[in-house]
């Protein structure tokens, strides 16, 4: 399962963001144990500390938790959570982004309705 990491975000976070979109789209669901430390490593082709870190944000973050000598699993409200803070960021940084290329585009009501109507048809079509 090597990964192509991008440049503009730590290896570890975007390990982490790998996770938490596991946990949203149900493929790892709560209380559920999730890959080892060293399996994880293996699969994305880095070193052991960086999951390690990666894992250490999301118990903080109240998304795992570590069970010791077991492993660590998904917490019951983990998708609350993470959908929690994936709002609050998008409010603060892609919003704001967005609304820019918006208004630098001189985009119309027109063409975010063409917009919303197929992001809205594919949540449908789910």
């Amino acid at each position: 399962m090597s990964a192509d990491f991008k440049i503009s975000k730590s290896i570890f976070m975007q390990i982490a963001d790998n996770i938490c979109s596991q946990i949203l789209e149900g493929t790892l669901k709560p209380e559920e144990r999730v890959p080892s430390i060293r399996d994880l490593a293996s699969d994305f082709e880095v070193n052991s500390n960086t999951v390690l870190r990666s894992y250490t944000i999301l118990s903080d973050a109240g998304v795992i938790e570590n069970k010791r000598g077991i492993g660590f699993f998904v917490t019951g409200d983990a998708e609350q959570k993470i959908r929690e803070r994936k709002r609050t960021e998008f409010f603060k940084t892609d919003l704001p982004e967005f609304i820019s290329k918006v208004q630098l585009l001189k985009l119309n009501k027109n063409d975010l309705n063409d917009l919303f109507n197929v992001i809205e048809f594919q949540t449908n079509k789910k």
